[in-house]
């Protein structure tokens, strides 16, 4: 029986590519997907294979509809996939009330546009297979909106209701829908926010990376592998029973239930 196949978004960096590891560890077949097709040769060359694992990359962009369809459609065509990790970066910083229509539109097609576009061109191998993982990596923000973040906040929601939905949907077909969502994680994401708020208010990184963490009862930020973790046990024929939830990954730093 040859691997399952994986297909791991946004995996040039980061949490990304920590799953992409962690999948391949666990038996999988890789493929990822970014815009930078360099990034991607070097991190394939680097994933462990086991005997029947073949990896591989796929090079394009999340806003560019129409060329994420047909480069995903081709990819299942040669290697149906049984395993999708929904994964991009995350939008500029801001109130929600400032940001400009364009730039809604924008970040709803990245995300979940481009969420949907993938999940449409991988159901067909899933449903032949009887067997289907669908992985969002979003915001703990989709359970505690969190200030200064308003378009994030708005777009991540959207796509936790999204997955809520599907997960009803497609269960029967052994397909699985689950959003694991990240806390403060040291990766491109984390720098980004502690230079926008750092502009924004004139303090030293040091100083909004110390109140960050005094909200984290972990008392530190996350690796990106621990947050792969998770995402590589939903993937898993062990997480079948696991349905339509909203994994907070944050170090206990969410209130709610």
């Amino acid at each position: 029986m040859r691997p399952r196949h994986a297909l791991v978004c946004g995996a040039s960096e980061g949490i990304g590519r920590a799953s992409a590891f962690a999948l391949a560890r666990a038996g999988l077949s890789v493929t990822v997907l970014s815009r930078r097709i360099e990034r991607l040769r070097e991190l394939v060359a680097e994933l462990p294979a086991a005997s029947g694992q073949v990896h591989g990359c796929v090079a394009t962009d999340a806003n560019d509809t129409e060329g994420l369809a047909s480069a995903v459609a081709a990819l299942c065509a040669k290697r149906p996939v049984q395993v999708l990790v929904n994964n991009t970066a995350g939008p500029a910083g801001g109130p929600a009330h400032a940001a400009g229509v364009e730039q809604y539109l924008a970040v709803f097609r990245q995300h979940l546009v481009a969420n949907q576009v993938l999940v449409q061109a991988v159901l067909p191998g899933m449903r032949e297979a009887r067997f289907g993982r669908i992985v969002n990596i979003i915001s703990t923000s989709v359970k505690e909106p969190i200030a200064n973040l308003g378009v994030s906040n708005t777009v991540r929601g959207a796509v936790a209701s999204w997955a809520k939905t599907l997960a009803a949907e497609l269960g029967g077909f052994g397909i699985t829908v689950n959003n694991v969502l990240p806390g403060y994680t040291r990766a491109q994401r984390l720098e980004q926010i502690l230079d926008e708020r750092a502009a924004a208010t004139g303090k030293p990184r040091e100083d909004i990376a110390a109140a960050m963490l005094a909200t984290v009862p972990a008392a530190r930020f996350a690796e990106a592998e621990e947050i792969a973790t998770a995402v590589a046990f939903l993937c898993s024929p062990e997480a079948g029973y696991i349905n339509g939830i909203n994994l907070p990954v944050d170090g206990g730093r969410t209130r709610s239930l």
